[in-house]
């Protein structure tokens, strides 16, 4: 392997065979990518059961003849061909997954993960696949729905000279990705603080309209501006898969402790609300403020666009008069920032680092409420002296408190049957909320600074 000069433009029996376990979404685009660049042997395979379907979909699939792609049974199959070799499966799985084919893995090759939490897949390859072979992981800190250009790629040097990890740079050249270098261990400290409290904010919210069996954005509630963003990230959420979430809040042990900070700062924020402590909550917020976004803030431009320009994407038919949102406590985004104080963590350094897309405009969304003192103000006399929106506030704290006992139960059943539960009632506005939400993420990454 260090002699071959990694390149899809060398001829094809001079380039290096991928593999690819797993299947799914992610591991379908990585296909994508890797045969539209022209490589030309890519080796895949599901479980043994989806061999045929597998056949069966990819001819619909991958943008070229299918020349370069070769589907197999298993992955004693794929490890045994590839000279670099990605599982793309669920973390909760990898063990196993591991366990059943890393002794198949050729020699002298570079073996990867596209987990979403690191922990399980680094003492899996650590205690299944061969000592002659090398470690060089990934993950690719975006869903599979959204462009690889320019999004960032982390790649993890464990049991690698350089020269391996120089071919994994340049495998993955195509995707035209940032390439964010991390160990295992900080790998899954950042994706906690960029991605486990923001899925515990929406997915409370979806919880929590619910159990309200509302669309409060197609009733005059949670409409323009910030809000559109919220509803629409929300939706993306519940539209795509359960485990993609549910791996990463249960099995990284960072996660699930912001995931608890998060209820708790929900709740204590919300017993200031329904005891008339506006002064309370007013400090508690702007102390929060004080850590989180006193500095950082001030330095940069802001993340969102203007609310005028947020507004083209809301769902549903827009009124010919534009319609006032009305006053919102907001205590999905006051209780995030007070989350952020309370563990200092600095959510800026890792939008520099290794934001998801979905993370830099959670960011903007909190950053847009709490870098205007008339808006938080505004938020804190509603929270306190509105009783129109208590109702909502109330079904997200018991969300959110929900949320948070299900992670630390550790029970994947239960997580998804939470998230289903609520999916299923969303499932009419998936394509709509896509589609508009796609287009929505794609004008605020043009315009990040």
């Amino acid at each position: 392997m260090a002699s071959y000069e990694v390149s899809p433009s060398i001829p094809p029996e001079k380039q290096p065979s991928i593999g690819l376990i797993g299947m799914g979404e992610m591991g379908r685009m990585y296909c994508r990518r890797f045969s539209s660049a022209g490589w030309a042997h890519i080796y895949v395979c599901d479980r043994p059961e989806n061999f045929e379907k597998l056949q069966a979909d990819l001819k619909g699939t991958i943008p070229t003849d299918l020349s370069g792609v070769t589907v197999l049974p298993d992955g004693h199959l794929v490890s045994r061909l590839s000279d670099i070799i990605i599982y793309s499966v669920e973390a909760e799985y990898i063990d196993s997954v591991v366990a059943d084919y890393g002794q198949s893995t050729k020699v002298g090759a570079i073996v990867a993960g596209q987990t979403s939490v690191k922990s399980p897949e680094k003492l899996a390859f650590e205690k299944y696949l061969p000592n002659d072979v090398h470690i060089v992981s990934c993950h690719s800190l975006h869903g599979p729905s959204v462009s690889t250009e320019g999004q960032p790629l982390v790649l993890i040097q464990h049991r690698a000279p350089d020269w391996a990890l120089h071919v994994m740079e340049d495998l993955l050249a195509s995707f035209r990705s940032r390439y964010v270098y991390l160990t295992y261990e900080e790998h899954d400290i950042v994706t906690a603080n960029t991605q486990a409290v923001t899925h515990a904010a929406f997915l409370s919210m979806g919880t929590a309209w619910h159990c309200s069996m509302s669309y409060p954005w197609e009733m005059g509630q949670y409409v323009g501006g910030i809000e559109t963003v919220k509803v629409n990230i929300m939706l993306r959420i519940y539209a795509n898969k359960w485990h993609v979430y549910a791996g990463l809040a249960i099995l990284n042990p960072s996660a699930r402790i912001q995931i608890d900070q998060y209820a708790q700062s929900v709740t204590e924020q919300f017993k200031l609300m329904i005891t008339g402590d506006e002064a309370g909550l007013r400090k508690r917020v702007y102390d929060a403020k004080e850590i989180v976004f006193a500095s950082s803030a001030q330095q940069r431009p802001p993340i969102l666009l203007s609310e005028e320009i947020l507004d083209r994407f809301s769902l549903g038919s827009r009124p010919q008069t534009p319609i006032r949102p009305r006053a919102n406590s907001h205590l999905s985004l006051l209780a995030m920032v007070d989350c952020w104080a309370a563990l200092r963590i600095r959510p800026y350094e890792h939008l520099d680092l290794a934001a998801t897309p979905i993370f830099r405009m959670w960011i903007g969304v909190a950053e847009y409420l709490f870098r205007s003192n008339e808006r938080l103000d505004a938020a804190v006399q509603a929270a306190v002296n509105d009783v129109s929106h208590r109702s909502d506030d109330l079904e997200f704290v018991v969300a959110a408190r929900g949320w948070s006992q299900c992670v630390s139960f550790g029970n994947f059943d239960l997580y998804r049957e939470r998230f289903t539960h609520t999916a299923k009632f969303f499932e009419s506005r998936f394509a709509e909320a896509n589609r508009v939400g796609s287009q929505m993420i794609k004008a605020i990454l043009e315009a990040a600074p």
